[in-house]
């Protein structure tokens, strides 16, 4: 198999995206819990057990990936962003796919699981609410969008229950998770206003209302205005100091202003301006989150 089909096989950005999530979830976990769980920042069994997360949640993530494009092929063949994938192209079989799913899926398990039992058991519901429940619902009716908002969000929640021997969720797991699940409404729906042509093809109904509506641009400005408070948990539960509640604030304040101007305009540019802000959105606050917990 070529890398280029394997990536789009993976969707190799949405994966490292995802995988990056968890990455710095788990050394915040480390740092929050005092450094003595997986040892300390700088010891070598830390960074094994980082490797081990990263590869796995990968894995993990692939696997799901692939899950969808097998049930999916014959309506990724209808729409032009995904007709070259391997599937539809016809480079691949689905019983190809199922096999490399399958062994990536449970490799990655195998190497979360190794950590500890609730992040095998994480990553294998990721996995089934991914594949096997918001993929069927999103031909069906919009709450799928709040269906996968749930696996989407997992990422940082695995990445910090990864990151205690034990495994266990707290305070600071449970604001990791609610930053980016609903951080997730408002970068879905302004990727299903940018694409909601091409998803049409396939019968999608991702939009709030299913279509291109001031309606739906409320919900997505809503979101992102819920988004503002939730941004600065970490500050008002003295988790986080000033310095991320500051950059938190003013990334939260500006992903408002591209919602309010898809609001203000309904058009598919400012959509994709706001699609734009939310890919650099999430790894800023969470970057800025982890440098605020290191320095400490």
């Amino acid at each position: 198999m070529k890398w280029s089909d394997f990536s789009k096989l993976i969707k190799l950005r949405l994966t490292f995206l995802v995988t990056f999530s968890a990455s710095i979830s788990f050394i915040i976990a480390v740092k929050a819990n005092g450094g003595n769980t997986w040892g300390s920042l700088y010891s070598t069994t830390m960074w094994l057990n980082w490797a081990k997360l990263v590869i796995g949640g990968f894995l993990v993530t692939s696997a799901a990936n692939c899950f969808n494009e097998i049930i999916e092929v014959d309506l990724d063949k209808l729409m032009k962003r995904t007709m070259d994938r391997p599937m539809p192209a016809g480079r691949m079989t689905t019983g190809q796919g199922l096999v490399l799913g399958l062994g990536m899926g449970i490799v990655g398990t195998y190497l979360l699981g190794s950590l500890n039992l609730l992040t095998g058991l994480l990553s294998v519901l990721s996995i089934l609410l991914y594949a096997f429940v918001y993929t069927p619902l999103k031909r069906k009716s919009a709450i799928a969008v709040f269906v996968g908002a749930i696996p989407g969000a997992f990422p940082a929640l695995i990445g910090y229950v990864a990151g205690q021997p034990h495994g266990r969720i707290d305070e600071i797991a449970l604001i990791l998770f609610g930053i980016q699940f609903i951080w997730q409404f408002v970068h879905f729906w302004a990727i299903a206003w940018v694409l909601d042509d091409d998803y049409k093809l396939a019968g999608f109904r991702l939009l709030p209302t299913g279509k291109r509506d001031v309606t739906s641009a409320v919900i997505t400005f809503i979101f992102a205005i819920i988004l503002v408070p939730v941004s600065l948990l970490p500050t008002f539960y003295g988790y986080g100091g000033y310095y991320v509640g500051a950059v938190s604030l003013i990334m939260s304040l500006l992903f408002l202003y591209q919602a309010f101007n898809l609001l203000r305009t309904l058009e598919i540019k400012a959509a994709r301006t706001l699609m734009f802000g939310s890919f650099y959105y999430l790894p800023v606050v969470q970057l800025m989150f982890l440098f605020d917990f290191i320095g400490k």
